[in-house]
């Protein structure tokens, strides 16, 4: 596959290669060089919510949860 870098350095993706990797809107991607090429890694996205999602009723109280999903 191929895509034309366009005249302010962007790029499309080809919709087949979006489509395979689950590639929409709002997806972040690292760009990184190595040997001279450029790699692109799709990054996970972890919800906060599903990351202590299950977690109440396990010795923890809702105060500490809302702390850890708010970042403080």
């Amino acid at each position: 596959m191929k895509a034309k870098v366009a005249e302010r350095g962007q790029v499309t993706i080809p919709k087949a290669l979006r489509d395979r990797l689950g590639i929409r809107p709002g997806t972040v991607l690292e760009f990184c060089e190595k040997s001279g090429k450029i790699i692109i890694v799709k990054m996970e996205q972890v919800d906060k919510v599903d990351k202590v999602y299950g977690s109440l009723g396990r010795g923890r109280r809702s105060d500490d949860i809302m702390r850890e999903l708010r970042g403080d």
